[in-house]
């Protein structure tokens, strides 16, 4: 672990119950969903982490609880560092409070997990898919959702695939 994080992944320890994993070099904070607007409000104003550069979700089917972690990338430019803070969310309807308070640009990440995992944010200013019509069904991005398989059409297959295709009558 970086020296120049020892002391925020202690405090964050103490004030918010994280738990620590390291993987590869990287750091991530594990934090429960109650606690994440006041964590990230810490490392956002007290600890200078004052870009969140991405936010993403993994989907972790067959489990369900937790079933997704959804994940907060941040940066802080003024000391250089990096940390990740991961939230796991329960599969049966899965919701976390909304961080556009705390990070405006959260705003599009939260429609984009709303649309692809199906994660809804709760006081969200306008959540509503952002990718997919308003009227699909599904979220793309889980692994439980059917892929609707069909060939790709090639030079060297494509009399073999056109044989299979619905075409229009004319």
């Amino acid at each position: 672990m970086d020296k120049k994080l020892e002391p925020i992944v202690k405090a964050a320890q103490e004030k918010f119950g994280a738990v620590v994993e390291e993987f590869r070099g990287e750091l991530h904070l594990v934090i429960k969903p109650e606690k994440i607007i006041e964590a990230l409000t810490y490392l956002r104003d007290e600890q200078k982490f004052e870009m969140l550069s991405a936010m993403t979700a993994s989907d972790y089917y067959p489990q369900s609880a937790p079933r997704f972690h959804v994940i907060y990338q941040l940066n802080s430019l003024a000391k250089n560092l990096t940390l990740q803070a991961r939230v796991p969310v329960s599969g049966d309807q899965p919701k976390l409070p909304t961080a556009v308070g705390v990070y405006g640009m959260t705003n599009w990440r939260e429609r984009e997990l709303f649309d692809m995992f199906g994660i809804n944010f709760e006081e969200h200013p306008d959540l509503r898919r952002i990718l997919t019509p308003e009227d699909s069904e599904g979220h793309p991005l889980r692994k439980d959702f059917p892929l609707g398989y069909e060939e790709p059409q090639f030079t060297f297959n494509y009399d073999e695939v056109a044989l299979r295709k619905m075409f229009a009558k004319e």
